[in-house]
């Protein structure tokens, strides 16, 4: 039999718990021919905390975790009565697999799997449009976007200080809508 990738849903934060019973499992059970591989589909989001930027992990999917296996019925069942899973996703009682398009997205999303063309950030600021800045020595001030640079995740804000416009590089981070 082939080993596909399926999704199991379990109780929303409990997707770490059962990653970690599920690999006692296999390893009590023998099962390392079976189950291949579990993961929680996470992503690493940068933050600003306390004037530092932090780097943590967001859960892409949450309540879900991903397994790659063999599916068998007794395996189904082994798998469905670990303590905070719910069932598998798919049609009535019967698991899905993923196909090979939603494998690729979620694992690019993750950064599991590198694209071949470069990923392009997204730019959710323009040129002009008035910003607030959020933190830093320039917080509660309004300014005016002078100028983007995506690959450095920074931006240029034109902000009015003692009647003159002075201009302030700045990271997405520490900017929001006006």
């Amino acid at each position: 039999m082939e080993k596909n990738w399926y999704v199991l849903q379990v109780y929303s934060g409990h997707e770490y718990r059962v990653k970690g019973n599920l690999e006692k499992m296999v390893v009590q059970h023998n099962l390392q021919d079976k189950i291949t591989q579990v993961k929680v589909p996470t992503m690493e989001v940068a933050q600003m905390k306390n004037g530092k930027r932090r780097i943590s992990k967001k859960k892409i999917m949450p309540g879900y975790v991903l397994v790659e296996m063999e599916m068998t019925d007794d395996l189904q069942f082994k798998v469905k009565s670990i303590p905070s899973v719910a069932t598998f996703v798919g049609k009535k009682s019967q698991p899905e697999p993923l196909t090979l398009e939603e494998i690729k997205n979620i694992f690019s999303e993750m950064g599991d799997i590198k694209s071949e063309e470069p990923s392009k950030p997204r730019l959710i600021y323009s040129v002009g449009e008035t910003l607030k800045i959020i933190d830093g020595p320039f917080a509660n001030f309004s300014g005016i976007v002078d100028e983007i640079f995506p690959d450095k995740g920074r931006l240029r804000l034109r902000v009015e200080i003692f009647g003159r416009s002075t201009p302030v590089e700045l990271d997405f981070l520490q900017v929001g809508k006006a």
